[in-house]
């Protein structure tokens, strides 16, 4: 299989100085990454969806999707967090049965970790059956922060 070329961009997000780094192939978005630095031009469209998000407004993104680089599993997992509502979250068991694998919620979140591309594929929306937060590759902090953007109703920290 030949590589493909990635193009990075990006968009500043409103909070402590955040940037979204943004590759994308011919195909559509790639990758979404968290980190410090500046931000660079993003398509127009994917820009305008993203400053609507950030400014609280439930928002269906219409961007192409390039999300090869996953196995078969995660990219049917990628598939069903894109179906989660915008405000609600779902846990990783039930994400597990709507694939018809209910077994398999440990692999879910393992998927979840995977996401290439966080806020366009929201595994942010996904906690564990007992409501907790479970994880989140830009970190717990950054989970929270996007689940209250989207008024969602979080427990402060894990019940012991």
């Amino acid at each position: 299989m030949a590589r493909t070329r990635h193009r990075g961009v990006g968009i500043a997000l409103a909070c402590d100085g955040l940037t979204l780094r943004v590759e994308s192939t011919a195909r559509g978005v790639s990758r979404i990454e968290f980190h410090q630095g500046q931000p660079e031009r993003l398509p127009l469209q994917l820009q305008r969806q993203l400053e609507r998000y950030f400014a609280g407004e439930p928002v269906r993104f219409r961007v192409p999707l390039d999300l090869r680089a996953g196995t078969a599993f995660q990219q049917k997992v990628w598939r069903v967090l894109q179906r989660i509502p915008h405000g609600q979250t779902r846990s990783y068991a039930w994400v597990a049965r709507q694939m018809g694998c209910p077994r398999a919620a440990r692999a879910v979140g393992a998927a979840c970790g995977a996401n290439p591309a966080p806020i366009l594929v929201p595994c942010h929306r996904v906690v564990r059956s007992d409501g907790s937060l479970g994880g989140f590759s830009a970190g717990l902090a950054r989970k929270r922060a996007l689940l209250r953007l989207e008024g969602c109703c979080i427990p402060s920290r894990r019940p012991a």
